[in-house]
């Protein structure tokens, strides 16, 4: 794959995430675009697409690590999605792995 492709993957994938996943506090929505999370998030899920869309997800959710606090604490992305957003990771990787 050649570097432009890999970018422009890591665009198409950025921007399928940002709007769609979100972090979740109380009642209160941000969406992973807007926390700045979804690139990093689409890099790691690109990184291990060929142990498929489910083992992707769930790596790339354990891998990104989200500062709160001022950077007192680090959280995985994980433990701040709803679990009904791990499927939606995986249907948004499912056709990167054809």
């Amino acid at each position: 794959m050649s570097i432009s492709s890999n970018s422009s993957q890591i665009h198409e994938l950025t921007i399928s995430i940002a709007d769609r996943l979100f972090i979740q506090v109380e009642n209160w929505h941000l969406y992973l675009g807007d926390a700045g999370l979804a690139k990093d998030l689409a890099i790691e899920c690109l990184a291990h697409l060929e142990q498929g869309a489910n083992v992707a997800a769930r790596k790339g959710i354990e891998a990104i690590q989200v500062k709160l606090g001022a950077g007192a604490t680090d959280l995985p992305l994980s433990r701040l999605i709803p679990s009904h957003q791990l499927f939606d990771l995986e249907e948004i990787l499912e056709p990167y792995c054809r």
